[in-house]
């Protein structure tokens, strides 16, 4: 099996944005030498929040003093509450705006994905030092930014160079090391989510992206009690393995090779504005809960009778477009993106014929794509065992999910996102509502 210098290695071949990632433990002092290769000849500024200013920035800014690069005042966001919103992005553009300094995000990743889009709007190339194994943007083309309500990916390069300090990171709230390996699992289901649009025509695996993010996924996640404790190899193994995930990201200029319909799940949480007690849920906290619910859905997709499937009947059932675009329309009237569902669902349209054609396919060659499927996926009780163990959400309620809340999003979160997932696929054969009463009803995974 390929090590992992040499997947970053490659990685960093396939990526087009990123030039530079340095990983080790007790490296901050190479900041500096990082820097000046990158940008030579360029002032810098740190852009960070209090906490990630205490936690590095405040020792970078005299790391960078000392080496005699030029610094402008760092930029210091003090909102007890900051997250990913496009208004924060503005207040740093005006920022970068009134000087040529190169900036350097300090954090994770609302801090890192508000330095990229701003660094972008302001016509200029960042750094960013990692303060916490939390998710998979670091390396990541895009941005994912709230914006009038909906959660956006924003086309924006990745940083030029990165820089991720173990000791630092296995230092981060455990909180925040949970999320990230919740994150780093997703790609399990996200990568079900490819085989079967690859199987199925929608769109066909990148193999180059395909081994970045699968190639040592399963040992990086082998050990959730490490990455509980702040074991430094399990934390090294657990950033390496999201740093990967972003340079497939950014190699692909997608975020499928790392997102698939848990992360859906996610985002429609986000637009809807859910809350937990009044507090914003993690990205990876969200998506722990996301990952066990496909899971589930795959698991009742391995023992249905694809074999004896009626196409005929799906193709009946199946609306046309402009049965499709006003279900859509009234599906999200009252929200804050009353035509998102419209533009996703059409762009994923598909004809009565095409729609016979991709489900012949899948009957035709199900034992085959069912065992693909299988050989991808973790069993759902050894997915709850791991995240449980390593301090992530496992139940829905755990983040304030109900169970009607629950159900809706299994139907709703198809809509938000044209990428093909096995979403499509319930809805497409036409045993969602099958599917979501076995779930929820008695004996399901979440029975009343």
């Amino acid at each position: 099996m390929m090590g992992v210098v040499s997947r970053i290695e490659e990685a960093l071949k396939a990526a087009d944005e990123t030039r530079a990632l340095i990983i080790g433990s007790d490296i901050l002092h190479r900041v500096p030498e990082l820097f000046k290769e990158q940008f030579p000849q360029q002032g810098a500024i740190i852009v960070a929040d209090t906490n990630t200013y205490r936690v590095a920035g405040k020792q970078i800014e005299r790391l960078l003093q000392e080496a005699e690069i030029k610094q402008e005042r760092s930029y210091i966001f003090t909102e007890p509450d900051l997250y990913a919103e496009y208004g924060f992005v503005e207040e740093l553009v005006d920022v970068l705006k009134s000087n040529s300094a190169i900036p350097i995000a300090v954090g994770s990743g609302t801090i890192n994905d508000l330095t990229k889009l701003a660094s972008y709007e302001a016509n200029r190339r960042y750094m960013c030092v990692a303060t916490a194994a939390s998710m998979d943007g670091y390396t990541a083309f895009g941005a994912s930014i709230t914006y009038r309500g909906a959660k956006q990916t924003f086309d924006c390069p990745a940083p030029q160079a990165c820089l991720a300090d173990v000791s630092i990171i296995s230092k981060a709230p455990p909180e925040m090391t949970a999320s990230g390996y919740a994150d780093l699992f997703a790609k399990i289901t996200a990568g079900a989510d490819w085989i079967l649009s690859d199987a199925l025509g929608a769109e066909k695996i990148d193999e180059q992206s395909w081994n970045i993010v699968q190639g040592g996924l399963h040992d990086a996640l082998a050990d959730p009690k490490g990455v509980r404790e702040g074991e430094e190899p399990a934390i090294e193994k657990l950033i390496e393995g999201l740093m990967l995930g972003g340079f497939a990201m950014q190699a692909h200029k997608t975020s499928r090779p790392a997102s698939g319909a848990e992360h859906q799940f996610s985002h429609l949480w986000n637009m809807e504005h859910h809350t937990n007690h009044g507090e914003h849920i993690s990205h990876g906290f969200q998506v722990a809960v996301g990952t066990l619910a496909i899971t589930a859905l795959y698991e009742l997709f391995f023992n249905a009778p694809i074999q004896d499937l009626d196409i005929q009947a799906c193709c009946q059932a199946w609306p046309t477009l402009e049965e499709l675009e006003k279900d859509a329309r009234d599906r999200f009237r009252d929200t804050d993106f009353p035509e998102i569902g419209v533009i996703e669902t059409k762009a994923k349209y598909i004809s009565k014929e095409e729609l016979s054609g991709q489900l012949r396919t899948l009957k035709e060659n199900w034992p085959e794509i069912r065992s693909k499927l299988k050989e991808q996926l973790v069993p759902y009780s050894e997915v709850k065992r791991r995240l449980s163990q390593v301090g992530a959400p496992v139940n829905p309620g755990d983040i304030g999910i109900t169970r009607h809340y629950l159900r809706k999003t299994f139907v709703r979160a198809q809509y938000i996102r044209r990428r093909f997932t096995i979403l499509d696929v319930a809805v497409r054969t036409n045993l969602l509502d099958e599917w979501l009463d076995k779930l929820f009803g008695k004996g399901g995974r979440w029975e009343s």
